[in-house]
């Protein structure tokens, strides 16, 4: 039995393992269905991505050629622009530079001429002052000698005119002036 029993165990190792080789085989079949399922699928997402693309693809290079020497002509012409600009540009820094210049001289001229105006109303203020200055004081002079006369004449007379008793006190007199 003991024979029998070895057999019985090596075939039922070989049944088990038969199994496994057909559970493996039908895995792996399902496996390769579901991946050409997924290749096929791939494929025309691919051809479907790829009809949609390749138009794009011809119509942006037919634009990219209709548009290069367009964009080739105004590159050259901005060129041109900066280059006019940078010509311009000197130009009108030199002349900027000489107008400057001119308005320099010009202030400078003008600032001597009213330098000189300013300079000779000064000195014709200066005469006026002394011109005029020295009537006034001396009519001034004269007016304070007058009225220290009239009021030296006016106190004499009124100390003439007082008479006063010995009780009386004298007042002085309001018509001073």
């Amino acid at each position: 039995m003991q024979i029998s029993e070895n057999q019985t165990i090596q075939l039922v190792i070989i049944a088990v393992a038969g199994l496994a080789v057909v559970t493996q085989a039908i895995v792996l079949l399902a496996i390769f269905v579901s991946v050409k399922k997924a290749a096929r699928s791939l494929q025309s997402q691919i051809t479907e991505l790829r009809s949609s693309v390749t138009p794009m693809i011809y119509s942006s290079r037919e634009f990219f050629t209709r548009v290069a020497p367009k964009i080739e002509a105004t590159t050259d012409d901005v060129a041109e622009i900066v280059h006019v600009f940078r010509s311009r540009g000197s130009e009108l820094e030199s002349t900027a530079t000489d107008i400057l210049g001119r308005v320099q001289r010009q202030t400078a001229r003008l600032d001597g001429m009213l330098t000189g105006v300013l300079d000779s109303v000064d000195r014709v203020g200066g005469f006026v002052t002394d011109t005029v200055q020295k009537p006034v004081r001396q009519l001034a002079g004269i007016l304070a000698s007058v009225k220290a006369i009239v009021e030296s004449l006016r106190s004499s007379a009124s100390e003439g005119r007082s008479t006063s008793t010995p009780g009386e006190v004298e007042t002085p007199s309001t018509t001073e002036g």
